[in-house]
This record gives C-alpha cells, structure tokens and sequence, in this order.
C-alpha cells in the first residue's frame, strides 16, 4: 500500500461559525485551530493547508477563567529597541475583544507561511452579524459541556 498523499485541488472547504458567547477562550481557540488546519478530516496532510474556513461571532462575550483577565498579559513588540507594549487580557478583551481571539488562535496554527495562509481563513467579529451569510456557514457545536462558563 502506498500513503495517501491529497492533491492541492483535493481541498473540500466548508465554512462553520462559532458563537463564543460564555465560551472559554483558551478552549475556543483549540477548537477553531483544529478546523482551520483541518486534523478532523481524514485527509489531513502537516504539510498542506487542507482546513476549513471559520466565522466567530460574538468575540466580546468571550469568558477567561480565574483570574486570566487581571494576570494574563498579552505582549506585542514592534520589532524596535525598547518596542515591548504589555497589555492586560481584560483590557485587551474591553477595547479589541477581536484582537483577542485571533492571538489565542493565531498562536496554535504553525508559525510560518503555510500557517499564515491558514489565518487568513479565520474571520473574527466582536458582534453577531457577520457578512459571510452568503457561504451558508453551518454552526459548530461543542462537544464538551465543560467548555462553557456559568
């Protein structure tokens, strides 16, 4: 037997949209990563993008658990000396909850270009209108109930 190896014309994408309404981040980023690098098909292949695209709508509901929202930092550097600008998740969350998100995602896809080719599938929106209707997104549950602050 020879290993399956997908043709780059191979790719069925479909299109999921996820609410993150009382959703933990770190849980919904996973989630959203394994779709947009495509490990739940069968074709999966590390060294092809063969993933899905994905809409997450309502970013600005999104739930951190303990106390990530007064000790979690999030860093950015401009790539000039002294150019490290820290940020607090919880103020991160108030003024650019999409920003947000797509660092917790953007974070688990592979650093390099096929990993950018990736993100570029992700659509984020901080609120529940998304102009993406026309792709008939189909909604992505969670399997898990322990996933979802009360």
């Amino acid at each position: 037997m020879r290993t399956y190896s997908p043709k780059a014309g191979d790719a069925v994408r479909k299109w999921h949209i996820i609410d993150a309404q009382d959703v933990v981040l770190g849980r919904l980023a996973t989630h959203a990563a394994v779709l947009l690098r495509g490990k739940h098909k069968p074709t999966f292949a590390p060294h092809m993008d063969m993933g899905d695209f994905v809409i997450v709508i309502n970013a600005e509901k999104i739930a951190l658990s303990g106390n990530k929202s007064k000790q979690k930092w999030a860093h950015h550097h401009s790539g000039f000396p002294g150019g490290l600008t820290s940020t607090v998740y919880g103020e991160l969350l108030e003024k650019h909850p999409t920003r947000a998100v797509e660092k917790a995602i953007k974070g688990m896809i592979p650093k390099n270009r096929l990993g950018k080719e990736m993100a570029s599938k992700l659509k984020v929106y901080a609120g529940p209108n998304h102009p993406h209707a026309a792709q008939a997104p189909t909604p992505y549950v969670f399997d898990q109930v322990s996933q979802i602050v009360k």
